[in-house]
């Protein structure tokens, strides 16, 4: 699977919903997430502005991103496959899907990811997919 960046940002914000248990589930190995350099930067970015996450420290983030990172695939791109979304930072998730093979697109903005089941990937919420799975209590 691949997450979305507004996934992570949901984990930060709050311990209580779908995508903290989704960020927690990676510990278990239920299922890997794929990462790439781009992609990564890119969760590092958003995740330093304060004004969106508020209540942690930057150390506390640079814990998390180490953990996440410490648990998923690194995919090394060598292609690029834009434009292919509206949006350039979608393609960053896309990138990792396609090579690593994922299956699941995990995001918040699902209609952002329009287009995506040509590469036999589905897109869904942590919801959804936690759900799917049978791994919400």
């Amino acid at each position: 699977m691949t997450i979305d960046t507004n996934v992570l940002l949901g984990a930060l914000k709050s311990n209580k919903g779908a995508s903290y248990k989704l960020l927690m589930l990676l510990t278990e190995r239920v299922f890997t997430a794929n990462i790439s350099v781009p992609l990564f930067i890119e969760y590092e970015s958003v995740a330093k502005r304060t004004e969106l996450v508020a209540n942690l420290s930057e150390e506390d983030i640079n814990d998390i991103l180490n953990y996440f990172l410490s648990k998923s695939n690194i995919q090394k791109i060598f292609y690029l496959w834009r434009p292919f979304l509206k949006d350039p930072k979608d393609d960053l998730v896309l990138e990792v899907a396609v090579k690593s093979q994922s299956k699941y697109i995990i995001t918040f903005n699902k209609k952002d990811f329009v287009g995506c089941e040509k590469f036999g990937i589905e897109v869904m919420t942590p919801y959804e997919f936690l759900t799917t799975r049978g791994l919400l209590s």
